[in-house]
């Protein structure tokens, strides 16, 4: 019962407490390291959704990521100002996963189960990640996938590769974005 009202209030932050208290926890968390481990997760409503449980063999850590898009840096070399390309370049995987694959990286003995968004401000968005380790929990589903994070198997990493569509249902065996536009499109016309 508890669950629902923390939904509730994360729903529209805004609107309710969250937005206070976050206010005041994102001036200590600007402080900290960009990668945190923490005992225990923020949005236990959202992370128990995505397969938490507090026991054993669960880790949660905090990731923060810069916001903004692909700052690229300005070419040395002459050519006219439509060629530089710099503005409006983005990168073709979202902020979510970086901070994934960031926590993967810091953690290797630990596969990363799933992320969510637990605040951001004007420069940085914070993630809460939930790792999971194998070697405490070998019957766990995804304790046989090895560096799952960086394949694109968690679903910040399926919405990149643009899996994450209920379409005709064949998303999975066409791993890429372009394969399941184009099939999408065959298929319309």
């Amino acid at each position: 019962m508890a669950y629902k009202y923390i939904a509730k209030a994360w729903k529209n932050p805004n609107k309710s407490f969250v937005k206070e208290l976050m206010w005041q926890r994102a001036i200590d968390w600007r402080n900290q390291d960009a990668i945190v481990r923490i005992e225990k997760p923020t949005r236990l409503d959202r992370a128990r959704n995505l397969g938490y449980k507090a026991k054993q063999g669960f880790v949660m850590a905090r990731v923060r990521v810069r916001r903004s898009g692909f700052r690229k840096q300005r070419p040395t070399g002459g050519r006219r100002q439509k060629r530089l390309g710099v503005n409006k370049i983005k990168f073709s995987k979202n902020m979510r996963l970086i901070g994934e694959e960031r926590v993967g990286k810091r953690f290797p003995n630990l596969e990363v189960l799933n992320s969510y968004w637990v605040w951001e401000d004007g420069r940085y968005k914070w993630y809460e990640v939930i790792l999971v380790d194998p070697v405490i929990l070998p019957d766990h589903p995804i304790s046989t996938q090895t560096r799952r994070v960086f394949r694109g198997l968690t679903s910040a990493g399926k919405e990149v590769r643009g899996l994450h569509h209920r379409g005709l249902g064949a998303e999975k065996a066409r791993p890429s974005r372009t394969a399941v536009r184009n099939n999408r499109v065959k298929h319309q016309a």
